[in-house]
């Protein structure tokens, strides 16, 4: 069962997706409520950095001490968004999935950081449509073209 805070993360993806962008959601939860949100903008803004886990960083603004915060992503992050994970001492990443990319989570975990991959079908399902309908754009997004 899909707890509330990666459903609201999924809920980004989707909202992502309604624009024309690539699907990927990200929360912020600090003590039980969530405190920014976002989803991948990099179509919708032109802006290459602007994805999901970064976009939520951007919402959430400053919170003080990361430490107890926990990020969830539909999507296992990249290098650069693990890289802000670690920068800003978030302890605790809880994923979709990481069947169709597998992102940088030996990374995170060689910071300290625990990473939790729950493998949901519905994550899993939602990037494996997008990428097979637009695999040049997925490609731009994860640096491969």
């Amino acid at each position: 069962m899909t707890d509330e805070f990666m459903r609201a993360a999924i809920d980004e993806a989707r909202t992502g997706l309604s624009e024309k962008g690539i699907p990927i959601g990200s929360v912020m939860i600090k003590n039980g409520v969530i405190v920014g949100r976002g989803h991948n903008k990099r179509v919708q803004d032109g802006d290459p950095i602007t994805h999901a886990e970064i976009d939520c960083l951007r919402n959430a603004g400053r919170v003080g001490s990361y430490k107890d915060a926990v990020l969830y992503s539909t999507l296992m992050p990249c290098y650069l968004c693990a890289g802000a994970v670690v920068q800003f001492g978030i302890k605790k990443v809880i994923v979709g999935e990481s069947q169709t990319f597998p992102g940088a989570k030996e990374f995170m975990e060689s910071h300290g950081v625990e990473v939790i991959d729950l493998n949901l079908e519905e994550c899993v399902s939602m990037m494996s449509d997008f990428i097979e309908k637009n695999p040049t754009l997925w490609n731009e997004d994860i640096g491969e073209l």
